[in-house]
């Protein structure tokens, strides 16, 4: 492709991008498409001659539209808020036109000085002291696994520079809260700790670890010979928004020298807003952070911020230096590539500095807010009517609800719920993602994305009810 041809196509695919956000509200919110309908528009081998682009281009209409569940949908209320901000996926654009990588701060000193700069105001933003110091991976999945590899080389002496954890003579254990989410689970698997002494810590009423619960289980297995390495706790789980104590969960990691990650990774976004920082209260006792801007704060798939206490010990952790990749400045720039797994990374810091200049912390919170007020009248509502309840407390955006006539209990009312929400999902109206709460089925309303105004959410409470309730048994 020469560069008048990108030129035109370019602008076609803006224009494209742009009808069909200005659009999307009329579109179905989930796909409709059976399994494998996508696949079977495609052929079978790949093309041995060059295709015209124009053709490539109007398959975005005929395949790859009828295949998507549109995530930046204002009736969009499943898993969590995907949300891309105009102007970041510009920047998201911007990174793949430049096609530079970050092997180090000499491959591209824009990349990484950029970088530095935009995590730091998000520290300040997010009301951080000067002590944190942040990178950019890809996902919070990512970010848990390095904090988990960091947690297990400060147990072991850095076990990594000799024998690894075939040296060991003691078990490690991870402490998790059995709603964290299933990445702390992988993440354990992957450090090479493994699922045996994956802790699973009670939780209270409101779905929030148990310091005290904690404690006893720490002193237990050091009592039975194993060695505690890491306790991950979650401010905002995945299912119900459950924000677990920070402040005493980070006394008991001090008293026993046990590493504490916080999963901040979709309410993380809400730290810019001051009224929401008792949610993480004694967070300046922890050792590693993940929050994930590309969810409710805007800025486009796949950004997470990682922040640590003790840049050196990670750095020792996950440092390489290969003759090929040294330069003459090393020692008075950041090396990116020694602050997690790969050795390369992408301009991704151009999509958060487009975002937070484009929109500014006022625009942020204006919407945050927006978002929690809409929420809060969810709730109210559902907790209005009769057979409906609000089954989890819902202190940011997603609202945990069940429809529950009286003559339904059990598998019944699991078969019920799945059934409401699946006709709901179906019908293009909306778009919702049920969960298991208590060993029973219930319906996640994950309010955020960019459009979802007051009317949206009242016209979804409207749909829910009729999708529910029109298809209940009599009492």
């Amino acid at each position: 492709m020469t560069p008048e041809e990108f030129r035109r196509y370019g602008h076609w695919l803006v224009e494209w991008l742009a009808d069909y956000r200005a659009g999307m509200e009329g579109l179905p919110v989930m796909s409709g498409l059976r399994p494998g309908a996508v696949r079977d528009r495609l052929p079978a081998a790949p093309p041995e001659a060059s295709e015209p682009f124009s053709d490539i281009l109007r398959d975005l209409d005929a395949v790859v539209l009828p295949g998507l569940s549109h995530w930046q949908h204002p009736r969009f209320y499943g898993y969590f808020p995907g949300n891309g901000e105009l102007s970041g996926v510009l920047a998201d654009f911007l990174s793949t036109g430049l096609g530079v990588v970050g092997l180090s701060w000499q491959a591209s000193p824009a990349l990484t000085e950029i970088e530095d700069v935009t995590v730091d105001w998000m520290r300040q933003a997010i009301g951080l002291s000067p002590a944190w110091t942040g990178v950019i991976q890809d996902t919070a999945s990512t970010s848990t696994l390095v904090a988990l590899i960091s947690a297990r080389e400060r147990a072991t002496d850095y076990a990594l520079a000799h024998g690894g954890l075939q040296g060991e003579e003691r078990p490690l254990a991870v402490y998790v809260s059995a709603h964290s989410h299933s990445s702390v689970d992988k993440g354990a698997l992957m450090a090479g700790i493994g699922r045996d002494t994956l802790r699973l810590v009670p939780f209270d009423a409101g779905y929030a670890m148990r310091p005290e619960a904690l404690a006893e289980m720490i002193a237990a297995d050091l009592a039975a010979g194993l060695h505690p390495c890491a306790i991950v706790a979650t401010t905002g789980t995945t299912a119900t928004t459950a924000i677990d104590p920070i402040e005493p969960i980070a006394e008991v990691a001090r008293r026993f020298g046990v590493w504490l990650h916080v999963d901040a990774a979709m309410a993380g976004s809400a730290m810019i807003l001051p009224e929401c920082r008792w949610m993480w209260r004694g967070i300046e006792g922890a050792d590693s952070i993940v929050l994930n801007p590309h969810k409710w704060l805007g800025v486009p798939f796949d950004c997470s911020l990682y922040y640590v206490r003790d840049p050196q010990h990670l750095m020792r952790v996950m440092s390489t230096n290969p003759s090929f990749l040294q330069t003459a400045v090393d020692g008075q720039v950041r090396t990116l590539r020694d602050w997690g797994i790969p050795l390369g990374r992408r301009f991704r810091a151009l999509k958060l500095w487009f975002v937070l200049r484009e929109q500014g912390l006022e625009g942020l919170r204006a919407r945050l807010r927006r978002d929690l007020d809409n929420a809060a009248w969810l709730a109210d509502a559902v907790r209005g009517m009769p057979d409906w309840a609000v089954v989890a407390p819902a202190p940011l955006q997603t609202v945990c609800i069940r429809h529950r006539p009286q003559a339904l209990d059990g598998e019944a009312l699991d078969r019920h719920t799945l059934g409401w929400v699946e006709r709901l999902n179906r019908s293009g109206a909306a778009y919702l993602t049920p969960a298991v709460l208590d060993g029973r089925w219930m319906a996640r309303v994950s309010i955020g994305a960019l459009a979802t105004e007051r009317r949206h959410v009242e016209a979804l409470w409207r749909d829910i009810r009729a999708a529910a309730e029109g298809s209940a048994p009599p009492a």
